[in-house]
């Protein structure tokens, strides 16, 4: 067995003749908080997008578990425990807490004994107990997820990803456009998928969020990486610099900061 569940080795994604990724070197332990940091352009979303079995690398090696892998489809990646929650989220707003739940995978029963049809009563009690398990409390299952808030449907997205097996959860600024309370449950609930053994990789250019539940970091600056630290061997005022590009934009984004909260 590998000691990284998953690694990007030297990747480089090409798009005709821009470079969108400058072989880059990702790698990610079981059960470890890996923050991916950067700025617009920085090539996030492509690395995401690789991992996520979207784009294949143009160059370099892509491992999962010590074994070589070459996607072809998200569903691919999906299917071997590598699952990517998105900013949209891709839940259906007119539809039902369950239903956003099992959506794709619905548990079946046999109506007249011989009719498949979705078991909703099932589907409604373990949605309920699986997301009360990461902490959310969920008033009925039958509920609308375009009620619910931005907080609360991210933490459904991120738990229906860990129930249904992720091995590896990739997390897409999950915390952009929350308030405060919102965020500290996504981050909470980033905890509690470490402390399940699930591997994360969170994307976000919020230092003050990342800095907080992270085990390490990788800075991305136009498609290369400015390196992979530890947390003990960076201060979250080096992050900053390190993305922002001197002292002063630091000064200015950490008022920043102060106003939004």
């Amino acid at each position: 067995m590998s000691d990284y569940i998953l690694q990007l080795e030297a990747v480089s994604k090409y798009f005709g003749a821009v470079i969108s990724l400058n072989e880059v070197t990702l790698r990610l332990k079981r059960g470890e908080v890996h923050c991916l940091l950067g700025d617009n352009g920085a090539g996030k979303s492509t690395l995401i997008k690789t991992l996520a079995g979207v784009h294949r690398p143009s160059k370099g090696e892509y491992l999962f578990d010590g074994e070589p892998v070459r996607f072809r489809s998200p569903r691919q990646a999906l299917d071997m425990g590598i699952a990517t929650v998105y900013q949209d989220l891709a839940l259906v707003p007119l539809m039902s807490v369950a239903r956003n739940f099992y959506m794709g995978r619905e548990p079946v029963k046999k109506l007249f004994g011989f009719l498949p049809v979705m078991d909703h009563a099932l589907a409604g009690e373990t949605a309920c107990a699986k997301l009360g398990e990461m902490g959310i409390k969920v008033r009925d299952a039958d509920q609308m997820i375009g009620t619910m808030s931005g907080g609360e449907k991210q933490c459904l997205a991120i738990a229906r990803a860990i129930h249904f097996g992720a091995k590896v959860l990739i997390l897409d600024e999950p915390t952009a456009a929350l308030g405060v309370k919102q965020s500290v449950n996504v981050l909470k609930l980033i905890r509690k998928a470490r402390e399940r053994g699930i591997a994360v990789i969170f994307i976000t250019h919020n230092v003050n969020h990342a800095y907080p539940v992270a085990d390490s970091f990788t800075l991305l600056n136009r498609g290369k990486s400015l390196g992979t630290f530890a947390k003990s061997e960076i201060s979250k005022e080096k992050v900053l610099d390190m993305m922002a590009g001197g002292a002063e934009m630091q000064k200015l984004m950490a008022e920043l900061d102060e106003v939004t909260i």
